[in-house]
C-alpha cells in the first residue's frame, strides 16, 4: 500500500481567486477554542444564547463560517448540520464522565500516582468511548453535507498542519469526502490524553497543538476566499478557560523538563493571545468579541476534569451571556446566514 501523499504537495502557489460577496453584508465568523471537557463552557454559552434569543433554532445557522479546534471542532461540526447547541451540551453533560472517567476515592493518591506513571508511556483515555458518541451524532455524514463553511484544524503524520475544510471554494476539492467523525476524531486526538487517530493509513493529532484558538484560521479563510473588506468581518470568539501560568522561580533558576512540564498549557494560552492580537489588528478589536472564563491561576480546571467543568463552567457561561448577550444578538443574530454554495459533494449543484 502506497503511503498517503503530503497535503502540502497540493499547496496553491498563487492567490486564491476570491468569490463575490455582497457589498456591505457582514461576514459572520464563530470561532471556538479547544479545551477537552471544558468545551462545556462554549457549549453552555451557545445554548443560553439560543434559548434567550433563538428559541427552537440552531445558533450555527447565524454564522457564515465556523472554525473550531478539538472540542470546539466537535461543536462546530454539529452546528454546521443545524443541530442545536443544547444537543451538544447534553452530550457533554451526560457522557463526559464516560469519556473522561474520574478516579475513585484516592485519599492516599496511590491511583493518582499510578495514572501519572502510566501516562508517561501511554495515553490516558480510551478513544473508542469518544468515537462511539461521535458516531451516534454524525453517523456516516460527510463533511460536504455541512450547511456552514467549516475550518477544523489538526496535524498529520508528516507533522504538517492540516485543516479540514468544507467545499466552499473551488480549490477545496478533497475534504468533502471525509466523514465528520474522521474530522472530529482527528482534531480532538489530544496528545497524552488520546492516541493518535488512525484512518486508512493516515495519522492525525489534535489541532490544539498549533491552533487551539482558531480565530486566525477562520479570518484568513474568509479574506482569502471572498471579495470582502476587512471591516465587513465580525467575529464571535469563544474560549474554554485558558490556563494562565506565571514563570516560577525554579523555572528561572533551574529550568529542566520537570519545572516546565506545564509548557503545553502555557503555549496554548500564548497562541490564543497572539491569534486574538493578529485578528484585532486586521479587522479592529471592535469587530471582535471574545468570551472566556476568567483566569484561574491557582486552581485551573484540567482538560479532563469533568466534575469541575460540569459544576463550575455553566454558571460562568450564564454570567457571560447576561453581560454580552444583547450585543451578540444585535451583531450576529439579526438574521440567518445563507448556506454556502458547495462546489463539490452532496450539496453541489449538478
Amino acid at each position: 500500500m502506497n503511503p498517503p501523499a503530503r497535503r502540502s504537495s497540493g499547496t496553491l502557489q498563487s492567490l486564491r481567486e476570491p468569490l463575490p460577496w455582497p457589498e456591505g453584508r457582514p461576514f459572520r465568523i464563530l470561532s471556538i477554542d479547544g479545551g477537552g471537557i471544558r468545551g462545556i463552557l462554549p457549549a453552555s454559552i451557545l445554548t443560553q444564547l439560543e434559548e434567550r434569543y433563538l428559541p427552537g433554532k440552531s445558533i450555527g445557522d447565524y454564522f457564515d463560517l465556523i472554525a473550531g479546534t478539538s472540542t470546539g471542532g466537535i461543536i462546530a461540526l454539529a452546528l454546521s448540520l443545524g443541530l442545536t447547541a443544547r444537543t451538544v451540551l447534553d452530550i457533554y453533560m451526560q457522557h463526559g464522565a464516560e469519556v473522561f472517567p474520574a478516579l475513585k476515592s484516592d485519599p492516599l493518591k496511590i491511583r493518582t500516582g499510578l495514572r501519572f506513571v502510566r501516562g508517561l508511556r501511554h495515553h490516558t483515555y480510551d478513544a473508542d468511548k469518544l468515537q462511539r458518541q461521535l458516531e451516534r451524532v454524525f453517523g456516516a455524514t460527510l463533511l460536504g453535507a455541512a450547511q456552514r463553511r467549516l475550518c477544523i484544524p489538526t496535524f498529520d503524520g508528516f507533522t504538517e498542519v492540516n485543516i479540514f475544510k468544507t467545499p466552499h471554494h473551488k480549490n477545496y476539492e478533497r475534504d468533502w469526502r471525509e466523514q465528520m467523525v474522521t474530522a472530529a476524531m482527528a482534531t480532538a486526538a489530544a496528545p497524552t490524553y488520546f492516541p493518535v487517530y488512525k484512518d486508512r493509513g493516515r495519522f492525525f493529532a489534535d489541532g490544539g497543538v498549533w491552533a487551539n484558538n482558531p480565530v486566525m484560521i477562520g479570518l484568513v479563510d474568509a479574506l482569502a476566499c471572498h471579495q470582502i473588506e476587512r471591516r465587513q468581518v465580525h467575529i464571535l470568539s469563544l474560549g474554554s478557560g485558558d490556563t494562565e501560568i506565571a514563570i516560577t522561580e525554579k523555572q528561572i533558576k533551574l529550568g529542566g523538563l520537570w519545572y516546565w512540564r506545564e509548557i503545553i498549557a502555557s503555549a496554548m494560552h500564548l497562541q490564543s493571545q497572539n491569534a486574538m492580537g493578529q485578528a484585532g489588528l486586521l479587522i479592529g478589536r471592535d469587530q471582535l468579541l471574545r468570551l472566556n472564563a476568567p483566569p484561574m491561576p491557582q486552581s485551573s480546571i484540567e482538560l479532563d476534569d469533568y466534575e469541575r467543568s460540569s459544576r463550575e463552567l455553566p454558571p460562568i457561561a450564564t454570567r457571560l451571556v447576561e453581560e454580552n448577550g444583547d450585543a451578540i444578538c444585535e451583531r450576529f443574530l439579526f438574521e440567518p446566514a445563507a448556506p454556502y454554495k458547495a462546489f463539490y459533494g452532496p450539496r453541489a449543484e449538478g
